[in-house]
């Protein structure tokens, strides 16, 4: 079998080492599922994004996307910055493509800075216990902001949301087995602060029932908390609204990610989310799994 390529890009970022880092390795579709599991593990990040040729009409490339520890059906950072390493490679082209991926074909705008993806379908779930979820990350229920109710929402996978005051989010202090109890089901836990004028978004997210203890960037629980917002009536029932996620400076990788949500009836009908792309290095896989 030949070497795999790969390249390792950081995300949601304009210059290098900050961001959310992810390796793309190319020409993938000889490997197994337990060997992208097994590569995903060597490489540690977040996500290792897997490059495939499309099996569905419509799309112009596939990925398979890996935590540490399990397969997601979709994922932001990956799918944003694999989309800019295949345009900058010509395997696609520039400007509006469609990646195929466990979540559907989705919609992506890449650019010579970066891309964006559409999430998938906007979907709500249950309410949940904010004392709980304060607790699980070491904070108190005065931390909690009232202004909206904690919940489940997805734009393609689903995360709980936790809105807390904004001074709160640099002293989380997540107890994973806590975190776990309570995101049964789920990618993870983000919690987050919204300034008054529902423009700007400082959030922290920690998965580790997916091997992620916290993300730098989360293009995927971006989207889906665009759509905890519009649900919750804090972004526009009707039409378009943006906001700015400030991520990961508490773990040293600060990351920009750039939303939009379109509503209608007070329910999001599709969000997205753009950021930056720097590259970082590239190299060959010499021994598979």
């Amino acid at each position: 079998m030949p070497n795999l390529r790969f390249d390792v890009v950081d995300v949601f970022t304009d210059r290098a080492y900050a961001g959310n880092p992810l390796a793309v390795v190319h020409d993938a579709d000889s490997l197994t599922p337990e060997q992208m599991q097994a590569v995903a593990a060597e490489f540690a990040l977040s996500e290792t994004a897997f490059a495939l040729q499309p099996t569905e009409p419509g799309a112009d490339y596939r990925l398979r996307i890996f935590t540490p520890a399990r397969e997601l059906p979709f994922a932001g950072h990956p799918s944003v910055g694999a989309a800019w390493v295949l345009a900058r490679d010509g395997v696609i082209r520039r400007g509006d493509v469609v990646q195929e991926c466990g979540a559907g074909l989705l919609p992506v705008h890449v650019d010579e800075a970066g891309a964006q993806v559409t999430g998938g379908s906007p979907e709500v779930g249950e309410d949940l216990d904010a004392a709980l979820l304060a607790t699980a990350v070491g904070l108190n229920p005065d931390d909690v902001d009232g202004a909206a109710a904690p919940g489940v929402a997805a734009a393609g996978i689903p995360f709980a949301f936790l809105p807390v005051h904004d001074d709160a989010v640099a002293r989380l202090e997540p107890d994973p087995e806590a975190l776990s109890a309570q995101t049964d089901g789920l990618v993870g836990l983000a919690v987050y602060s919204l300034s008054a004028d529902a423009t700007r978004v400082h959030l922290r997210m920690f998965a580790p029932d997916v091997g992620v203890a916290e993300d730098p960037a989360t293009g995927s629980a971006a989207v889906a908390l665009a759509v905890h917002l519009v649900d919750r009536g804090l972004l526009e029932p009707d039409g378009e609204s943006a906001f700015t996620v400030s991520q990961g400076a508490e773990i040293g990788r600060p990351s920009t990610l750039h939303v939009t949500v379109r509503a209608a009836g007070g329910r999001a009908v599709g969000a997205a989310v753009r950021g930056g792309v720097v590259a970082v290095s590239r190299g060959e896989l010499v021994a598979l799994p």
